[in-house]
Order: structure tokens, then sequence, then C-alpha cells
């Protein structure tokens, strides 16, 4: 896979004022005015730590009916830790996702003992609003729960539970990452990490394994544990964090970071009830997420992730460069690799796509790993299909 090099941030005032644009091949900074129809990304939305407000992080994107975006991400209070407090706040767009609302919006209070997080927006069939997220009470209780929106995000209902109590664990569910597949079938990916009893010592390796709902997520069904092929030597690869894409042909393709050197991924033909063997991928990433949607405009899917294909030694382990590349295959191969963010601390993951008329929006963690943890600072950024498909 080739990699394009694209030019190194930027350090502007225009970042203060929301606005700051990248030109997708020049290393120029005169050529930063430069328009998105001329194939410029641009960084639209920078969401800064603060004292009071230690960490924004993983969100999601829905395009409301009245054609504004809604933005609901993590915001944390009391500590930038995966466990420290936090609630779901808001940022809109009423021009395609070119301005932000300045202020944050609580969407959802947080209703856990530590945080909920994760968020993960869909607009089922039937209109409504479904709204996911991970409510999190300790290292052995993490569990996925549901909210529906009937005006569009306005209110929201009474929490759903997903996971019945009798087997409850720490279901890690990533943002961005539910489906409702052609049939109506919303399917729910997790990685369930059996933590010991009694010890607050986090097991890294969990199981992949689907809960799917037939009627509008009223009930819920499990699917059966993923099981990952056995790699040569004696140290296995461990899973984390599932993502799935439905292809053209009904089958679920899921995919899972792992400390393997790529992306692994596995097929399911019945809807997530069960898949193949995981397997090693041509993904080549650090242990960092990866995100794969479909291009509506297209039919192409669109994958972001850390590209370390070829990578500087420097540069292994980290979640940097912020990568793209299309597939046209569904998923075979991938071409036309480029990098949007290259920052060599940068922590660039846990990525939410929303597709526009004439782009995508990226929603994604962007911190500084000298300045911050790296998941600390958010940011929107839009990328015009000019400038995925480098025309």
């Amino acid at each position: 896979m080739k990699i394009h090099r694209l030019c190194q941030p930027v350090v502007c005032v225009a970042l203060i004022a929301g606005l700051f644009q990248i030109p997708v091949g020049l290393a120029d900074e005169s050529e930063k005015s430069a328009s998105a129809e001329s194939g410029t990304v641009q960084r639209v939305l920078r969401l800064p730590a603060s004292e009071n407000n230690p960490r924004n992080s993983e969100g999601d994107f829905i395009t409301l009916k009245d054609g504004r975006i809604l933005f609901v991400y993590t915001h944390f209070t009391e500590g930038a830790a995966d466990h420290s407090s936090a609630y779901l706040a808001g940022r809109y767009s009423s021009d395609g996702g070119k301005t932000w609302t300045q202020e944050d919006e609580t969407i959802i209070e947080n209703d856990g003992k530590q945080n909920i997080m994760s968020v993960s927006l869909l607009r089922l069939q039937d209109g409504r609003i479904a709204l996911f997220y991970a409510r999190k009470n300790s290292l052995h209780d993490l569990l996925p729960v549901m909210r529906i929106s009937a005006d569009e995000g306005a209110s929201w209902s009474e929490p759903v539970e997903i996971i019945p109590q009798n087997e409850v664990g720490y279901y890690v569910l990533n943002n961005d990452r539910v489906v409702q597949l052609k049939n109506g079938r919303i399917v729910v990916p997790l990685a369930l990490h059996q933590n010991l009893p009694g010890s607050d010592r986090f097991n890294p390796n969990a199981k992949f394994l689907c809960y799917y709902s037939d009627d509008q997520g009223k009930t819920w069904q499990r699917g059966k544990d993923v099981v990952v092929q056995t790699q040569p030597g004696a140290k296995q690869p461990y899973m984390q964090e599932p993502g799935l894409v439905e292809l053209k042909d009904g089958t679920l393709m899921g995919f899972c970071r792992t400390n393997g050197g790529s992306q692994y991924v596995a097929f399911s033909k019945d809807g997530g009830q069960t898949f193949s063997e995981l397997k090693p991928s041509n993904i080549i990433s650090p242990v960092s997420p990866a995100s794969i949607e479909r291009i509506p405009s297209t039919g192409d899917l669109l994958l972001v992730w850390n590209n370390h294909e070829g990578i500087d030694a420097t540069l292994r382990g980290k979640r940097t460069p912020l990568s793209l590349a299309i597939s046209r295959d569904e998923g075979k191969t991938w071409q036309q690799a480029q990098n949007i963010e290259t920052n060599p601390n940068g922590w660039y993951c846990y990525t939410a796509i929303e597709f526009t008329k004439d782009g995508v929006l990226l929603g994604h963690c962007a911190g500084d790993r000298t300045k911050n943890n790296g998941l600390a600072e958010s940011q929107i950024t839009f990328v015009p299909l000019s400038a995925i498909y480098g025309k």
C-alpha cells in the first residue's frame, strides 16, 4: 500500500476560531486558503481540554431532519482517565459541518457510578434516533445501554438495558460502532474483558461477540463468541474494540484492533450470530481502532486508521499518522492511501464517520502526547470527496 505524505500540521490562530485548513498534498502555507472544492482538508472544530474539563473524547454524529448535524461526545469533568467522571455533551452545525456551536449542550447526564462514554448514534428505519453508550460502574461492570428519541434529539427515553443482569461484565462498546442491517436488525459489536473478580487489574484480552435485536431494540439476543485463529509461536495476540460493516451481499465484516500488527477480521453470514475465525488482515496498524463505513455516493468502503505499513521505527506503536483509504472490492484490498494528520506526537483514534453531500466529517481524538494523554482533545475534520479520490 503506497503512502502519500501530506503537509505537517501547523499551529494557527484560526484553530481557536474553529476553522483550520490543511491542503492535501501541499506543504506551502500560502495554500491554506484553498477552498474545499479544490481538495482541502479542514479542521472545522477543536475541543481542547481545560482545568474543569480535562478530556473531550470519542463521539458520533447524526444528521437531523431539519438538516442540522449533531455531534455527541464524552465530556470529562473530574480527571482524564478512562474511569473518570463524564457525561455526554453535544455541538450542532447548521451548514453541513463547516462551523459548529461554541458551547456544549448536555445531552445525557452521567448515570453511571463512574461515567458514560463511547456514543453511537443511529437513524433507525422507523425514523427515530437511537443513542447507544457504555455505562461504566466499575472494572467489572461496564454495559451498553440504548435510549430512543422520537423528537430529533430534543428528549430521550429511559435507558434500555441490552445485556441482562445475570451476564454483567466489562463489555467495551466503541463509539460509532452500532449498525442497522438492510433487513432491519440492529447489531452491537462488543469486546468482553473478563477481569478477575476482586482484582483491580485490567485484562487486555477480550472476546469479540455481538448482541442483536430484530424488534427495534425492545429485546436483545446474544451471539456466539468469535474464535481467533491460532498464530505461530507461544504468544497469541489479544483482541480489542471490534467494529462492523455490512457488505453488499449482506455479509457482516467484523474487524478488531490487536497487538498482532494488523486489524483482525472475521465474517458473519447470519447477521452477527456467528462469525468465521478472526484472522490477520492487510490493514497494518498499531494497537489502535480502525473505522470502516460505506461512502453513499460511490458505494466504496472508506477506511480510517493509523497506517503503519512501512512505518518509520520511531513511530511504531504510536497512533499516528491519521490515514484514509478506499476499497472498491468490499475490503479485499485498499487503495489511494493518504495521511491527513502526521504530527509524530499526535494521537489520532476513535474516529466517527458522517457523510455529507460533498465529503465526510471525521470526529476523532487528536491530542498531543507531549502535552496530554493523547485522548484529552478531540477534533472534527472535514474531508471533501475530491480529496479522498485524488481528483
